[in-house]
């Protein structure tokens, strides 16, 4: 009979990602892994197979757990959708720490997705979560009467998710917080008001 493992395997994937979100994939080496952890390269490779797959699971479970956290913080009702939405935004400009450190996701992708499937398909399938979340938020604001009526949702929502990914790399590279809000202010803006509305006052005043 095997003995059970003396550890916990959600802890130490999100220990392990840690490592790999800090030095990205190809530089992290197993020491770095058996020093985020504390195991042993034996325990390691025998949950998880070899380096490769704790990535896999470290990074799916970055995936799933962020996508989970979204969709809770925009779901709820109508009347506070568009509160919802900016708050959002504003939650991505805010942390500047953040910002320079990355997410996961974007270095991941950026380092693996054109030649590993198994992550392409992983940051595939949290986009269009992401993308919907956005898009369902943005049609609960259009029902309850606070963004255009006039626009397609999924469209809304894949501009907003645009904008926070701009807005995630541009923070890394130490783009100003207030050109960043700028951003984001712009882009709720823009959801906010019909096109020509606001020029046309002015011409009549």
């Amino acid at each position: 009979m095997a003995r059970p493992r003396a550890f916990d395997e959600p802890d130490v994937t999100r220990q392990a990602r840690d490592a790999f979100h800090d030095h990205g994939y190809a530089a992290t080496s197993v020491e770095h892994l058996t020093a985020a952890t504390g195991l042993s390269r034996s325990s390691l490779y025998g949950a998880f197979g070899d380096k490769h797959g704790l990535f896999l699971r470290s990074f799916t479970q970055y995936c799933d757990e962020n996508a989970a956290s979204i969709e809770r913080e925009l779901a709820g009702d109508d009347r506070g959708a568009r509160g919802r939405l900016e708050a959002h935004l504003r939650g991505k400009v805010a942390d500047p720490e953040a910002s320079r450190r990355g997410c996961l996701l974007a270095k991941a992708t950026a380092e693996l997705a054109g030649e590993d499937a198994d992550v392409a398909r992983t940051a595939t399938d949290f986009y269009a979560v992401y993308e919907r979340a956005l898009a369902d938020c943005v049609r609960g604001a259009q029902a309850a009467g606070d963004l255009r009526t006039d626009l397609d949702p999924a469209a809304a929502g894949a501009l907003l998710l645009s904008v926070l990914r701009g807005i995630e790399t541009l923070g890394r590279a130490g783009r100003p917080q207030a050109a960043l809000q700028a951003a984001a202010d712009t882009a709720m803006a823009a959801l906010a008001t019909a096109p020509g509305v606001g020029r046309g006052r002015r011409a009549e005043g």
